[in-house]
């Protein structure tokens, strides 16, 4: 075999390694809607695809990522696509002013190009005014990069659930570009943008393997706690622990994401709530906040059940989004309602 030869079988053995990734394109609006968080409580929100929380992005490490972001808005926002190190494309982070030269303007689109460089529990929002906008206003979204290599564990997982924990201010539920400050007060608290008993529960079956990735969308820390099962922290920020740990409480900051794996072996119902007393509470009454019910198959619902007549929605935890590969997912079931043009600024 000749040099030229060996050189060019070389060199397509190491195309691979060079070329990894897939190619994605996705499209994101930025819309003003209404959403029901609580019985008798509605927001106005700043909605990615007119959805709170926004659609899934589920991409696999090494892709090469663009999103075309219009702002349908009355106000400026710009995305920041929190835990993307951004290598090589440091104009892409989303902070206008340092690295972005400009906010997006009403009516203004704007793409985003970046390389999912680092797998794991990442997302994304946005960066401006983001005591109102994401504390209180619901602009964010989950991105999950799986690893070019799952673990053992990775693969054990038979079930994903994503919570998305936050807070809103009732006071200035109907009024754009106020909230958020150090002496506004929270009073409704939520998973995935709804308060209970308007969240869903997690149906499983014995012997499933459950991850939950509980992110902190919000400016409160959620002490995450559930019943019955011992929660085994594998990942934080997106990043595999060397050492697993037990809990059977999780605390989950602003930004933070912890990423937990629960062995289904105790059929029965059981609450996943956040232990800070207050935050189960919708405007002071008892019960509400941020809670769902891991539910498995098999167990009778009794007549006293609190969910006994509940529509289920399947996909209220991004669970049949996560099993449809790689892409953007929208949502039907966290769709808001377009607020209408004159009512947009009172």
């Amino acid at each position: 075999m000749n040099v030229i030869v060996r050189k060019l079988i070389f060199s397509v053995a190491l195309l691979p390694a060079l070329c990894w990734g897939e190619q994605r394109e996705f499209h994101l609006t930025i819309d003003e809607v209404t959403i029901d968080v609580a019985p008798g409580f509605t927001n106005k929100v700043f909605a990615f695809n007119g959805q709170v929380p926004g659609p899934l992005i589920h991409v696999k490490e090494g892709d090469d990522v663009t999103v075309h972001v219009d702002n349908n808005t009355t106000l400026n926002h710009t995305i920041h696509w929190h835990g993307i190190n951004q290598i090589d494309s440091w104009h892409m982070d989303g902070v206008a002013g340092v690295n972005q030269q400009s906010e997006i303007e009403p009516g203004e689109t704007y793409t985003y190009k970046f390389k999912a460089d680092r797998p794991g529990s990442l997302w994304y929002h946005c960066h401006v005014n983001v005591w109102e906008h994401v504390a209180i206003r619901g602009m964010w979204g989950p991105i999950v990069v799986d690893p070019k290599n799952p673990s053992d564990l990775d693969k054990s997982v038979t079930k994903d659930a994503i919570l998305m924990m936050s807070s809103w201010q009732s006071a200035y539920a109907n009024v754009y570009g106020k909230g958020g400050m150090p002496a506004d007060v929270a009073d409704y608290f939520s998973i995935n943008g709804r308060s209970f008993p308007m969240t869903q529960p997690i149906r499983v079956k014995k012997g499933d393997v459950l991850r939950m990735r509980l992110y902190g969308a919000g400016d409160e820390t959620h002490q995450m706690h559930l019943h019955g099962h011992d929660m085994l922290v594998v990942a934080k920020d997106g990043y595999p622990l060397a050492s697993p740990y037990y809990a059977d409480t999780v605390p989950v900051g602003p930004g933070e994401r912890f990423d937990v794996i629960v062995k289904m072996n105790n059929p029965g119902y059981f609450v996943m709530h956040d232990h800070v007393d207050r935050h189960m509470t919708n405007n002071g009454a008892m019960m509400g906040g941020p809670m769902t019910v891991i539910e498995y198959d098999g167990i009778p619902m009794e007549a006293w059940y609190v969910w006994k007549d509940k529509v289920y929605d399947p996909n209220f935890f991004y669970s049949e989004s996560m099993k449809k590969g790689y892409g953007i997912f929208n949502s039907l079931g966290f769709q808001g309602r377009v607020v209408e043009q004159g009512k947009r600024r009172k």
